[in-house]
């Protein structure tokens, strides 16, 4: 699957106050400046639009399902094809003039739109982000956009560079190997909040075969919609070995915030787990699935930049 990671470099040109979990500010802006910059019968609701199949907002936002993935109960509704990922920090106040960074994660073709969603974020820079302070949002510069140490992008110039910014990131084949007690504890570190249902309900507790349920459905989800399809796994296996996995300590705890949908009008409650917790047994098989959500995020809303984790595996 192509994997595009983009690093978006940016000045206050007026004070601001954001929420101390920026991610979702962020998307709701985003989308109301792509749907700006790419709608062209200015249309308030894509069903039923005559551009839906070849709109890169409607790709982005309004993904529907194709007729084979209705025939499996594994693959729930059609996965962003991006992840906005806000500065982890919680501070909420930036004086005119601060830098404001944070990173815009691709999949598949919708690396090829690039050129929008820059266009679309120098846009949410004149829009404004954050509370509102006489009247206005805060307003921002994009002063570039990078992938590692290179420029993709520079304001001064307003000219994307041409080369190779994404990598193909693919999931090996998850096996148990010749040496299955390779790995045998590991520290998993919820770096923003993590929303997992299982058997319907959210918990504050997280079972090592819950978190490798969630693991092969954002897997086999984001590969099937935007990769070389569905890896074939033995997924009842590995959710059969994932109950062996023992917790030998854990320090999570539920954590709620909440955001303002424009769409439904409403505060809305969005709580998830954060903290560390530990995993002992032979988890060598599983690090491949881990490693993959590490850099694609897991669990539900990681267009907002949820459920982005940290594996570390740990000597006995």
């Amino acid at each position: 699957m192509l994997y595009g990671r983009y690093s978006f470099f940016n000045n206050f040109l007026d004070d601001a106050v954001l929420p101390c979990y920026k991610g979702s500010t962020f998307r709701g802006v985003f989308g109301h400046a792509l749907k700006k910059v790419t709608c062209a019968l200015k249309r308030q609701e894509c069903t039923g639009c005559l551009l839906q199949e070849k709109c890169v907002y409607a790709f982005i936002f309004e993904i529907q399902p194709d007729a084979d993935t209705v025939k499996r109960r594994r693959i729930a509704a059609p996965p962003h094809p991006y992840v906005i990922e806000p500065p982890i920090e919680t501070r909420n106040r930036y004086l005119q003039g601060k830098s404001f960074n944070f990173d815009l994660i691709l999949f598949g073709p919708a690396n090829d739109y690039l050129p929008y969603f820059v266009y679309a974020i120098e846009q949410m820079g004149q829009l404004g982000i954050g509370q509102r302070m006489g009247g206005q949002r805060a307003r921002f510069l994009l002063q570039s956009v990078r992938v590692a140490n290179s420029t993709v992008y520079d304001s001064h110039n307003g000219k994307l560079n041409s080369g190779c910014f994404t990598e193909d990131l693919a999931l090996f084949d998850v096996l148990i190997s010749d040496n299955p007690d390779h790995c045998t504890e590991l520290e998993l570190t919820l770096l923003t909040p993590l929303r997992l249902k299982y058997e319907n309900k959210f918990e504050a507790t997280l079972p090592f075969h819950v978190l490798i349920r969630a693991a092969l459905r954002r897997t086999s989800s984001l590969c099937h919609y935007y990769g070389a399809g569905e890896p074939s796994l033995n997924y009842r296996g590995l959710v059969r070995r994932a109950q062996t996995i023992t917790v030998k300590e854990s320090n999570l705890h539920w954590f709620d915030w909440k955001r303002y949908s424009n769409r439904q009008d409403q505060a809305m409650l969005m709580g998830g787990l954060t903290g560390s917790i530990r995993y002992a047994g032979s988890l060598s098989e599983f690090l491949p699935l881990l490693r993959f959500c590490e850099k694609t995020h897991l669990g539900k809303q990681t267009s907002f930049g949820l459920g982005k984790i940290d594996i570390k595996e740990v000597a006995p």
